[in-house]
């Protein structure tokens, strides 16, 4: 049986705050208008932003690096 989004999220972050964080990160810039890492028809950032997760293509980085990551 294949698992719902919600499980499927439960499953993966399984109270990783390190995840939580990247996912929300994400799904704002999604939001925000940041295109898609993946080739989908997906509109729902949340799944976008899981899918991504998944395959490895996002990471988390401080905000204070992601605004100057020469320092």
């Amino acid at each position: 049986m294949e698992l719902s989004l919600p499980q499927r999220l439960q499953k993966s972050v399984s109270g990783s705050f390190h995840k939580t964080a990247l996912l929300q990160k994400r799904v704002r810039e999604l939001i925000r208008g940041a295109a898609p890492l993946i080739e989908t028809r997906e509109r729902n950032p949340i799944k976008i932003a899981f899918l991504e997760m998944e395959r490895g293509l996002i990471e988390l980085i401080p905000d204070d690096q992601a605004q100057n990551p020469g320092s």
